[in-house]
């Protein structure tokens, strides 16, 4: 192995071509490579000195001083310039060769130059697995290496840490071909590669590199502001380059796969196990209690075995055991026997008037309500809650085959460009399977698809029992109990599967374009969950599933106007905030008059003087103290958020509105179970432990969402600096144990809305208060 060293100093005018040989002789079974750096005094622009380097397998050349060019045709000059040379490996059958390189230097100028020229080899060149290495470079003096696949690799994760956020630098990934492309304007040509300021990973595998061998290559731009900076980079930016392949067995690779899968599934198939432990806990109990009821009921629908699914079958008759007196429904006249309730006092001043008992100003302007709220038709009521589910599949297959078809363009572009800063991923816990680029970040929304068809199948249990206790005229289904309608249950349930695909299309390439896919669904779901929350008591004057639909297509517009615009436009913030509070004005009078005020232009107008007359005037108290008191923390809830908005102008607004949302069903959750407990009624245990259940699994869901993994808001090499590693199974980041925790989350939540009233199946429907 011979090693050459050559200092050359011209002291005359250069017109022709300098050359040189320099050989050298490869160790055997190892791969060697040399590195020219060259020095040169001259700044001359005009009369750069050129320097051609020929070997076997190509022609390298650059100029000194060497030029690049920034943004805004800024210019940077460099007098150091080193490059690493294509190496050569040892024939198989040869064994090592020699090799002959010419170094070739020539310039114009016609006055002296003196430059310096060394030529050196490279004591390592190839990586090892689990091996850490450091090195420097700059703009002018880019450096890669080799790394090779040991034979139980399948797989490795290049990490590269930064002792500096800057300079702005890139990291490639390229197949062995001469020449490498290890410059500014000619490092993307090839490979895979990402910008960086602290650190990147990028995730390699065998298969995609038929000679299981690569180079990593490491540039450093000359100006930063590819990667987030302003201020440029010195000429010799200093970065430490620290690798830490993570090595893959063929066997433990396909494994750690298959493992995480079935952790994924099996956690949540868990839950349909538990949904049918529960249920049949629950009827033995009905049945050991109330058995000839329980008897006489099931040989009149032949639901035996059904019954033991999910729910209870019926409620318990707690006052006979001989299958519940049939009591007439009080659409078709009073029930038996004598009621002294005051609301009942109330119809009977007017009970000979039948004009008066079909007024809805007259009935939704008492202070006390009951089944006032529950006069229509179940049939007509019923339908136009299904409405709610077949409007969202409508929604649903418009909304998400266009996702589908964009965000697979988008991983497309990824895997043939080779351009790993269009896509935000945690790059230090990215598993690839196939086209995916993160496969992990996509299992973990299987979460939502499973519960959201549970949630899905306990529903139509209850329907199919509700639908045949109608038919059998059971009164503690027409006379008892809240009304049950589940159209907007269904719709729900279909919310939550969405919520799980376009979760999972958005973390194909999450990204600054793509962002509204994550969390339009949940601005559905928020708005469904408070939707059936009004219904619960007010079933006839619900909002329409196409106003309702109709308002969500609005939020969603006004989402994608603020990524677009809410930046650094304070128009908008202003234009928003205005909409915001006059919004919450406008539904909270219709909520406070139960619909019948009117609402047209004038209802600004209407509502200051209902307010001048009664609270200014008068100074009287409110009609309907328990719904202002509502409305009045609501409207403070709303106003703080619009303020908020308008001061501090937040970047992640899709993530401001949601917030809107979520605080708001909160507030209107806390408010109905307060009234609820509040007029004497209880809280069972399946609810309790969903509240409970939901409370919990919520509070450690949010911790995991703010732990940020990226951010699309900054630059990829930003966002590269959040990344961390796995920290589930070895597979799973952060941001998959909040997908699979939110999912967890947002099925007990819906069972909150879906049992919380079920101590009323044993009340009649015209003692059950309306708030």
């Amino acid at each position: 192995m011979q090693t050459a060293c050559l200092l050359l100093k011209a002291n005359s005018k250069v017109k022709t071509a300098f050359s040189t040989a320099v050989p050298y002789l490869q160790q055997l079974f190892l791969v060697d490579a040399v590195r020219v750096y060259v020095n040169s005094s001259s700044e001359n622009l005009q009369y750069p000195v050129l320097f051609v380097v020929r070997q076997q397998k190509g022609v390298l050349s650059w100029q000194v001083p060497l030029i690049f060019r920034g943004l805004y045709q800024r210019t940077y000059n460099y007098q150091e310039v080193s490059r690493t040379l294509c190496p050569s490996e040892p024939a198989p059958d040869t064994g090592p060769s020699d090799q002959i390189i010419f170094v070739d230097v020539a310039s114009m100028a016609p006055f002296n130059i003196a430059y310096e020229l060394l030529v050196t080899r490279l004591e390592s060149f190839q990586l090892k697995t689990n091996k850490p290495f450091n090195f420097t470079a700059s703009p002018s003096q880019p450096q890669y290496f080799l790394y090779k696949f040991p034979q139980d690799v399948d797989s490795v994760i290049i990490k590269v840490v930064s002792d500096a956020v800057y300079p702005c630098s890139v990291v490639s990934v390229q197949d062995i071909v001469c020449p490498v492309y290890d410059l500014d304007h000619n490092v993307e040509f090839n490979g895979v590669y990402q910008s960086m300021t602290k650190q990147a990973a990028i995730t390699v595998q065998r298969k995609d590199f038929p000679g299981e061998q690569f180079f990593v290559v490491f540039v450093i731009k000359p100006e930063d502001y590819a990667c987030g900076g302003s201020v440029p980079s010195s000429i010799h930016g200093k970065l430490c380059w620290e690798t830490d392949f993570v090595g893959l067995s063929g066997l433990w690779s396909k494994s750690v796969y298959i493992q995480a899968m079935l952790f994924s599934f099996l956690s949540f198939l868990s839950f349909y196990m538990g949904s049918v432990v529960v249920a049949i806990n629950k009827n033995s109990l009905l049945v050991s209690l109330y058995p000839q009821r329980f008897l006489t009921l099931q040989s009149r629908f032949s639901l035996y075995p059904v019954c033991f699914l999910f729910s209870s079958c019926f409620a318990p008759d707690e006052s006979s055991s001989s299958g519940g007196r049939q009591l007439s429904s009080p659409e078709h006249g009073p029930p038996a026997g004598s009621d002294t309730d005051s609301s009942v006092e109330e119809e009977s001043d007017f009970d000979t008037m039948p004009e008066i008992e079909s007024d809805k100003n007259v009935i939704r302007t008492k202070v006390r309500l009951a089944h006032d709220l529950s006069r229509k038709d179940r049939r007509i009521v019923s339908k136009k809650y299904k409405i709610y589910f077949w409007n969202i599949i409508t929604i649903a297959v418009f909304y998400a085959l266009p996702v589908i078809q964009l965000v697979i363009t988008y991983q497309t572009v990824v895997n043939v460009t080779g351009n790993q800063d269009i896509c935000y991923y945690n790059f230090l816990c990215a598993h690839p399977l196939g086209v995916l680029s993160a496969f992990n970040n996509i299992l973990s929304n299987v979460g939502h698809m499973l519960l959201g068809f549970l949630f899905l199948l306990i529903v139509l249990r209850r329907d199919i029992l509700h639908r045949r206790a109608m038919e059998m005229k059971d009164v503690y289904t027409l006379d008892y109990g809240i009304p049950k309608h589940f159209g907007l249950f269904y719709a729900m349930g279909i919310a939550l599967m969405m919520e799980g695909v376009l979760s999972a299309c958005y973390h194909v390439c999450p990204n600054y374009s793509n962002f509204q896919f994550d969390t339009s669904f949940m601005y559905m779901i928020a708005g469904l969950c408070m939707l059936k929350l009004y219904q619960t008591r007010h079933p006839d004057i619900n909002a329409s599933a196409y106003s309702a639909y109709a308002s969500f297509a609005v939020v969603i517009c006004l989402a994608v106007l603020g990524v677009v615009f809410g930046k650094n436009d304070m128009w908008f913030w202003v234009i928003f905030s205005l909409i915001h509070v006059l919004a919450s004005l406008a539904l909270s009078t219709q909520i406070y008059y139960m619909g019948r005020f009117k609402m047209d232009l004038g209802i600004f107008r209407r509502a200051a003087m209902v307010l001048y007359t009664d609270c200014i005037q008068q100074c009287s108290r409110p009609m309907y103290m328990d719904r202002m008191v509502l409305l009045i923390v609501g409207n403070l809830v709303n106003w703080s958020f619009a303020i908020f908005g308008l001061v501090y102008r937040p970047r992640d607004f899709a993530s401001y509105i949601l917030g809107i949302f979520i605080c708001n069903l909160l507030l209107y959750l806390a408010f109905y179970i307060i009234m609820k407990i509040r007029s004497s009624e209880k809280l069972l245990p399946i609810p309790l432990f969903c509240i409970v259940a939901t409370a919990v699994v919520w509070a450690a869901a949010l911790y995991f969402f703010f732990q940020t993994l990226s951010s699309w808001e900054e630059t990829p090499a930003e966002s590269r600096e959040k990344n961390r590693s796995c920290i589930l199974l070895g597979f799973f980041d952060d941001h998959d144990v909040w997908h699979f925790l939110s999912a967890a989350a947002l099925f007990f939540s819906f069972l909150v809305l879906l049992t919380l009233d079920d101590d009323l199946d044993t009340v009649r429907r015209d003692k059950i208060p309306v708030f």
